[in-house]
């Protein structure tokens, strides 16, 4: 089973497994994350073996700071406006490949473009320290719910894992925002942390909608799903049904939910956000077969929320899986 440290005392040993091309749990303001060196096709194999994710998938590089970053990829002034107008936070940008970064080609999924983003706190540290950039998806087996704390994290892929870095709940509680820059035009690969509104005032122009294919991480069709169905924009809850409400208002029939967890009583949005899967697995270890999740504004980080719902609730013939 995974040895769990917190993140003052984590540093040597979480450094020791990386530099051995092994994998490591770390806290990030989004999500937890599972990360080995980018530039470390052994280490980035496991990421791929522990998760069970397809080949196909790419992996966010991260970096400690805008140097590293320029290190690895071509900025545009769009793209270099909005690192650092957001980072370290969770904006997650698309860019050329610089020739000769260093990155393996596993982590690129064979794409000339590479997803990259600053974290917060531990893991900025351990990069920087590291000295190389993290390839480092979310930690969980491929497709399912993303962990928000240490705990959730270790009952998932402690078997498989050596270390989970207890740095706490995550304070966003979704994945970053993913955009990148077409020619002239904005293009919002995956909703997240971030506002798709608070990008377009920093970049001064709108943000499109829709790609093309696989081009960042987090755009399977199911995704983020778990052991039970999930039903959204629910106006009714059949008996036996979990229920995740939001807002202080419930849908017809939630007294007969299996269980129940609020994403905020209050409407609030960011609290929505940070909730969202811890309370999706709560729901999950009710038994109940399905999920059934209240309507929630598609405004601000609503966005992303649906994201993650729509998601979960999509056919399973679909989940980001190995074949």
């Amino acid at each position: 089973m995974a040895e769990i440290l917190a993140a003052s005392e984590a540093m040597e040993r979480a450094l020791a497994l990386l530099e051995g091309g092994d994998v490591v749990a770390i806290p990030t303001e989004t999500v937890y994350g599972l990360a080995a060196d980018a530039t470390n096709g052994v280490g980035v194999a496991r990421i791929f073996e522990v998760k069970g994710r397809p080949r196909f998938n790419p992996l966010i590089a991260h970096v400690a700071d805008l140097a590293m970053a320029e290190r690895i990829a071509l900025f545009d002034p769009v793209s270099k406006r909005l690192a650092q107008t957001f980072w370290p936070g969770p904006l997650t940008l698309v860019l050329p490949q610089r020739p000769g970064n260093g990155i393996h080609p596993l982590a690129t999924a064979g794409l000339d473009t590479i997803a990259l983003r600053m974290p917060k706190g531990f893991g900025g540290q351990l990069i920087a320290s590291l000295g190389r950039p993290l390839a480092a998806p979310s930690a969980n087996s491929s497709g399912r719910i993303s962990a928000t704390t240490a705990e959730a994290v270790a009952a998932d892929l402690g078997a498989t894992i050596k270390l989970v870095v207890d740095g706490g709940a995550t304070s966003v509680g979704v994945e970053s925002t993913i955009v990148k820059l077409e020619g002239a035009k904005l293009r919002l690969l995956r909703p997240g942390g971030i506002a798709a509104e608070e990008i377009e005032a920093a970049a001064g122009m709108k943000l499109l909608r829709g790609a093309a294919g696989i081009e960042a991480p987090g755009m399977l069709a199911s995704h983020y799903a778990p052991g039970a169905a999930v039903r959204v924009n629910a106006a009714k809850v059949a008996k036996g049904e979990a229920l995740l409400a939001f807002g202080p208002r419930r849908a017809e029939g939630w007294q007969g939910a299996a269980a129940l967890r609020n994403l905020s009583e209050t409407g609030d949005l960011r609290e929505a956000a940070s909730n969202l899967f811890a309370h999706m697995q709560d729901l999950d270890r009710s038994g109940a077969k399905t999920i059934a999740v209240e309507p929630i504004p598609s405004d601000g980080l609503g966005e992303a929320i649906n994201d993650r719902l729509s998601r979960a609730a999509a056919p399973r013939d679909k989940i980001d899986r190995a074949p």
